[in-house]
């Protein structure tokens, strides 16, 4: 669970309600045509940007934002230098049916044990590792769409609100229910842009390129392995991929 998310959304929502409720009535604040204007309008309006598929898809790829798991690039540092250890001394047969942890790995050093060339298990596992990170892209873009267009909701449900109360103002019952309408509209584009759909592109984007630098790690890893490097080498060159600060700490040579 990422709490930095799930605290992040909870917490500029649960203000915004606490603020609502110190004004008094919460029942002010809720208005069915303003939410359908900004909800259903943002919600058609990005379906007609992208594929069904996709939208739909996007929903799930959210999912990453609140629930993910991300390798610990020392640990797998760790694990991939016992393996290249195993590989030396018994050749890369001795893979086969060793406990991986991570599952991408795991498929590189099947391919690895069925003896495919480099450039064959360099290419395919490249191309899952796009794949991948095209997903995630997708459902980024698409949350980033929905907060472009909440915005643009809110002003139309703005106008229609105004409009409405501009054409009644000889009757002074209607001109509330109308401006209702103008103002909520505005606060719900925002809410929706802002606190939920721009902090949930954003992170679907880091949870991207994490998850692509330990992909990365691991092509390299499998190419090491393939072509017989010493250990300490590999654990050498995949240790570039932490930060500067760790790999000092961490040398197999120090």
């Amino acid at each position: 669970m990422d709490l930095a998310t799930l605290v992040g959304i909870v917490g500029a929502v649960g203000l915004m309600i606490v603020a609502m409720l110190l004004m008094g009535d919460i029942g002010i604040f809720i208005n069915g045509p303003s939410f359908a204007i900004v909800l259903g309008g943002s919600f058609f309006a990005t379906m007609a940007k992208f594929g069904l598929g996709q939208f739909l898809g996007a929903l799930k790829v959210a999912a990453k934002s609140f629930v993910f798991k991300i390798d610990d690039p020392e640990d797998l540092i760790e694990e991939i230098v016992g393996l290249a250890d195993a590989a030396r001394k018994g050749g890369l047969l001795s893979l086969e049916g060793k406990q991986v942890s991570n599952k991408f790995l795991e498929k590189g050093i099947q391919l690895l044990v069925d003896g495919h060339d480099p450039e064959v298990v360099k290419a395919m596992m490249s191309k899952d590792r796009s794949l991948a990170e095209q997903r995630h892209l997708n459902g980024s873009a698409i949350f980033a769409a929905l907060a472009d267009v909440a915005p643009s909701m809110g002003l139309v449900g703005t106008i229609i609100g105004l409009v409405a109360m501009l054409s009644n103002m000889s009757d002074p019952k209607t001109i509330g229910p109308a401006m209702a309408v103008a103002m909520l509209t505005t606060l719900y584009a925002c809410l929706m842009a802002f606190a939920i759909c721009g902090p949930i592109s954003d992170k679907l984007k880091l949870r991207s390129s994490q998850e692509v630098m330990v992909k990365n790690l691991i092509i390299d890893a499998l190419l090491a392995i393939q072509s017989g490097q010493n250990p300490r080498i590999v654990d050498s060159m995949l240790r570039t991929y932490l930060p500067e600060g760790k790999r000092e700490l961490v040398e197999p040579n120090k």
